[in-house]
């Protein structure tokens, strides 16, 4: 059994939106309530997190985690490391450093992000951290799970999603080549992201990410990643084709 749980669905300002009062933000609908983005991956001896956010603490909280095997990072961006200081809770009740999975670039800005983290002199309680190198394309192993990292772009900037069996998750994507879309056929579950109904410059709208979802041919596509530009849950929620759906804070998918 492989669960994947959606943590947070929202972008990089969450939703609702600081200082903003429009309709989505003043959803009353938990559907509309979006935690910065990233999934929680449980198979029967493993559990792991794909991305730390500033949100990070309280999806723990609020998915009641008690043990953390690994946290598999996208990229740097804030949205997706900001919450890092926060494994001190599992270094302090399981007694080991928390391995984080990131690219060489990506592990260069979480070492000067959380330098003191990697002091020759660390302070008492500081996070524990073994960071451990991804290569695109490379596949390694978490326990029972046989991770494959898929590389793609956000505007300029690479960005690495995951295959983890029958399920991938990319996010913040905006391109992708047809070499991994290839590789990604087969899938029952793709989770990716669409920020909005209109082109932006950095992340696929739904247009865009309907058709990556058309050309992996998916069994089932989830969509995350969401400002509050994409409108009300309750409103957009019977528009998308049939194997595909918006997803939302705290909806879970299991797989045999």
């Amino acid at each position: 059994m492989i669960r994947l749980t959606f943590l947070g669905t929202g972008t990089s300002q969450g939703v609702p939106m600081i200082a903003c009062d429009c309709a989505v933000c003043r959803s009353t609908d938990p559907r509309d309530k979006r935690l910065r983005s990233s999934v929680m991956i449980e198979s029967d001896n493993v559990r792991i997190v794909i991305d730390a956010g500033p949100d990070f603490r309280y999806q723990m909280l609020r998915a009641k985690v008690h043990t953390l095997d690994a946290i598999l990072l996208t990229h740097e961006h804030k949205d997706h490391i900001a919450g890092i200081d926060d494994v001190r809770a599992f270094n302090y009740f399981e007694s080991k450093a928390v391995p984080i999975y990131a690219t060489a670039r990506v592990q260069q800005s979480v070492r000067k992000d959380f330098d003191y983290a990697f002091s020759d002199h660390p302070y008492p309680g500081v996070p524990e951290i073994e960071l451990r190198e991804v290569v695109p394309g490379r596949p390694f192993r978490i326990g029972d799970l046989e991770i494959t990292p898929v590389p793609g772009r956000h505007y300029r900037l690479p960005v690495m999603g995951y295959r983890i069996g029958d399920i991938a998750y990319l996010t913040d994507f905006n391109f992708i080549s047809d070499t991994e879309i290839e590789r990604l056929k087969g899938l029952k579950l793709l989770v990716i992201n669409a920020l909005r109904h209109e082109k932006h410059l950095s992340h696929f709208c739904v247009p865009e990410a309907v058709e990556v979802s058309r050309k992996i041919g998916a069994a089932q596509t989830l969509f995350t990643h969401m400002s509050h530009q994409i409108g009300l849950y309750a409103d957009i929620c019977h528009e998308l084709p049939d194997n595909i759906e918006y997803a939302y804070d705290g909806l879970s998918v299991e797989f045999a």
